[in-house]
């Protein structure tokens, strides 16, 4: 809306008044000053202490202000440098809302103190072009008729502009258009506005509505615009006659049409709208009464139907004129001519006769066999007297002809009773005529059986699962097939062919009803026995020749859970306790025993798992659920009875199951000694509260003790200057630690049977003589060891590793 204007502009734009009359300490004077609107904040109008001769130094000692009579603050006084400064934008538009003066000041007072001072100050607010013209409506509406005359004038809404002088709305430009153009006119308060002015006449016909955009332009620099749509919509006038789709018509119709039937459907348009294209229908003039009489003009839509018996023997042509008038207030009219020409109809139907039929007949008959003789007459002329006979196509007949208008029905294709065992032949006798006449005669032709089909079993496999066990004389299935044939012909007898399986019968073995085919066992069976049966059943039926087939049974013996498993490891005598001897030092995790048992049923009640029913300690072995091994979660300790007791279930996956248990006696028994011929002598693990009596245990824990603590004091001067030790290869060994006044030993996992047996905790000459177990050929970790022991030290810390021989 502002424009920028700088200090040099201020100055074009400022225009000084000096008015000087003094009376006293009080002025009079008026200072004028003028300024565009809409400048910025901050910008310097002038020095008003310079325009007003005062001191600049004595303006705040005076207490200089300005106050703005009627109007908020929109400029003040600078009391450092005097300049009169723009507080606010002024909009002066806002500021001075009368239109019927292009001035606009703004009145102010600068007073001083000491002495007192007035001065009057008038500012003058010059428009500058920020508004752009604007419509009082987005749209003018105008109906104009269409026989309104060219030259016509129409009042248009004039554009507003709240800017003044020549920045107001100058001018109006209207859109291209062939059919209006404007006039601009002045007002008596020189406000511009627009006259639309019709330059050539309308036709709604061609054009309804017509669209139109009006611009009103200000005379500012740059010129402002504003539009506005202009939609001038045309009303009709009765200036179009109604017409035909035809000028003339030629209808046909047949004679003997109902009273009703439509024989046209006249249709006139009229281009005009409302009530002037409205139109209703009417016989003119030169229609004779008697095609009035005959024929029925509906006035409103134009339809012409049936209204009395049309015989084309008593009139052939009727003429008629139809004349179509709109509803206008000077009502315009059109009108066409229709010939309605009555054809001859084909009234007479034509007959069918049966001379012969044969019914019924074998469905093995031969070709080309005649089974019935047909006539066919017609009593009109012409086209509508010529017939054609025809049966339908997918029948397995055809007609023959064999003299004028005679026909003969002969077997064309085999026929098959069982397919469809008999045929309602339709002779359907048709003329020529438009439309054409037909008329029909049925018939029925049944067919006998022969025996030409032999038996069908539904499968050609069956598979029949019977529960071992089952009672003799069970019904095991039914096996029926199925004769299409008739009569004697479809009677089955159904029997087992005899085969043999290790010289026993089939039918010593199954029986079947020869009437219903209901399969019978004629005996227990034993899944672990026989498994299952192979043969076939013939089903014949009592036909002459008689036919038959056969199918194949395949019977499967299902298993029951009814054999318990059988213990077969550890063996033992029936109802004896199996007796195992262990060592002591069985490590934790080795195996005590492996219970197998086995069960002769099938996979699934033969599925069988291991339980414990009775242990002397739950703590000490465990027993794996699907492999039966028994082995220890423990070593043993000195509290731990020397004989323990194990009762071992094992269980199928029957319904119901079936068990079997075993005991077993564990007797737990010292590890021989044996002398290893080394430089050290490396025994097995021993217990070291055995069964040695209390002297011995006491002597033993008196010389670990002494051990222990001379270990330890090896173990602290050592350790005076530590230095970081490697970690020790990880090894299925001992690593022997101080504890108890003993060097440790940890689980050993070994597979080999046969272990030695080694002293602990003994020192001989510089040498470590220990009693530990340790397999055959491995290799032996000992650690926290002074130096010079005689072992082979690895690293520089305490750690040394002694390699047994194999």
């Amino acid at each position: 809306m502002g424009s920028v204007v700088t200090m040099r502009s201020y100055e074009r734009y400022v225009l000084l008044v000096f008015l000087l009359s003094f009376v006293r300490n009080i002025s009079s004077s008026v200072t004028h000053y003028s300024i565009p609107e809409e400048m910025k904040e901050g910008s310097v109008v002038a020095n008003l202490a310079t325009d007003l001769s005062l001191d600049v130094k004595t303006l705040n000692q005076r207490k200089m202000r300005l106050d703005i009579i009627a109007n908020k603050k929109y400029l003040d006084v600078n009391k450092e440098t005097g300049e009169l400064y723009i507080v606010e934008k002024i909009d002066r538009e806002y500021l001075c809302t009368s239109k019927s003066s292009t001035s606009c000041y703004l009145k102010l007072e600068a007073i001083l103190e000491n002495p007192l001072r007035i001065f009057n100050i008038e500012v003058e607010i010059l428009d500058m072009n920020d508004n752009a013209p604007q419509f009082r409506r987005d749209a003018i509406h105008l109906d104009i008729s269409e026989a309104t005359p060219k030259g016509e004038r129409f009042s248009l809404s004039n554009a507003v502009d709240p800017d003044v002088g020549s920045n107001s709305v100058k001018t109006y430009h209207l859109s291209e258009s062939e059919h209006f153009n404007i006039e601009v006119q002045t007002g008596r308060d020189g406000s511009k506005f627009a006259e639309l002015i019709l330059t050539k006449t309308l036709d709604r016909e061609q054009q309804a509505v017509h669209n139109l955009i009006l611009t009103a332009v200000d005379g500012g620099t740059p010129a402002r615009s504003g539009m506005v749509s202009i939609i001038v919509r045309v009303l009709d006038t009765n200036d179009n006659a109604p017409t035909f789709d035809k000028v003339s018509y030629n209808i046909k119709v047949m004679e003997n049409s109902p009273i009703g039937s439509l024989v046209v459907h006249l249709n006139a348009t009229d281009l005009d709208e409302g009530s002037n294209s409205d139109i209703t229908y009417s016989y003119s003039l030169y229609t004779s009464e008697k095609t009035q009489e005959t024929f029925h003009l509906n006035p409103s839509t134009g339809e012409i139907t049936v209204k009395g018996m049309l015989n084309y023997e008593d009139f052939k042509i009727y003429d008629m004129e139809v004349i179509a008038t709109d509803k206008g207030a000077n009502s315009l009219s059109g009108q066409c001519t229709i010939k309605i020409i009555v054809e001859d109809m084909n009234d007479n139907h034509p007959e069918i006769s049966i001379k012969s039929f044969q019914s019924p007949v074998n469905e093995n008959i031969e070709l080309d066999t005649v089974i019935a003789v047909v006539s066919v007459s017609d009593k009109d002329s012409g086209d509508n007297g010529v017939v054609d006979l025809h049966i339908p196509d997918n029948m397995p007949f055809k007609l023959r002809e064999s003299s004028d208008n005679y026909y003969e029905l002969v077997v064309s294709e085999p026929l098959d009773r069982e397919k469809v065992p008999e045929y309602d032949v339709t002779f359907t006798v048709t003329d020529r005529g438009s439309p054409p006449l037909s008329d029909n005669e049925t018939m029925t032709l049944e067919l006998l059986d022969v025996n030409d089909n032999v038996p069908q079993f539904s499968q050609s496999f069956y598979t029949i699962r019977v529960m071992e066990n089952n009672a003799p004389g069970a019904l095991l299935s039914s096996l029926t097939a199925f004769d299409p044939d008739l009569h004697e012909n479809q009677y089955l007898v159904y029997f087992i062919l005899e085969k043999e399986i290790a010289n026993t019968s089939m039918s010593m073995l199954f029986s079947i009803n020869p009437e219903n085919g209901n399969l019978y066992a004629l005996k227990t069976f034993d899944y672990e026995i026989e498994k299952e049966f192979l043969f076939h059943i013939e089903a014949r039926d009592s036909g002459s020749p008689p036919l038959s087939s056969n199918v194949t049974v395949h019977i499967i013996i299902v298993d029951q859970n009814d054999n318990a498993p059988v213990i077969v490891s550890p063996w033992r005598a029936h109802g004896s306790v199996v007796e195992e001897k262990i060592p002591r030092s069985t490590d934790k995790g080795s195996l005590v025993a492996k219970v197998i048992a086995l069960d002769t049923d099938s996979v699934h009640n033969s599925r069988i798992t291991y339980q414990f029913l009775q242990v002397t300690d739950a703590t000490l072995f465990s027993l794996d659920q699907y492999n039966g091994e028994i082995r220890t979660m423990r070593m043993f300790s000195y509290r731990d009875p020397r004989h323990q007791r194990l009762v071992v279930i094992a269980k199928d996956n029957g319904q119901p199951a079936l068990s079997a248990t075993v005991t077993i006696k564990l007797s737990t028994v010292e590890t021989a000694v044996k002398a290893y011929s080394d430089l050290t002598e490396v025994p097995l693990e021993y217990d070291i509260f055995s069964d040695l009596n209390l002297y011995l245990v006491i002597g033993l824990g008196s010389v670990s003790f002494l051990l222990l603590i001379t270990i330890l004091v090896t173990i602290v001067l050592k350790c005076q200057k530590p230095k970081p030790s490697k970690a020790a290869p990880p090894c299925r060994n001992s690593v022997l630690s101080e504890r108890n006044s003993t060097i440790a030993d940890s689980t050993l996992v070994s597979n080999d049977a046969y272990w030695y047996s080694l002293f602990l905790a003994e020192t001989r000459k510089g040498k470590l003589v220990v009693r530990q177990p340790v397999p055959k050929g491995s290799r032996y970790i000992v650690s926290s060891l002074p130096r010079g022991t005689g072992l082979t030290d690895t690293s520089d810390s305490a750690a040394s590793t002694l390699q047994y021989p194999k």
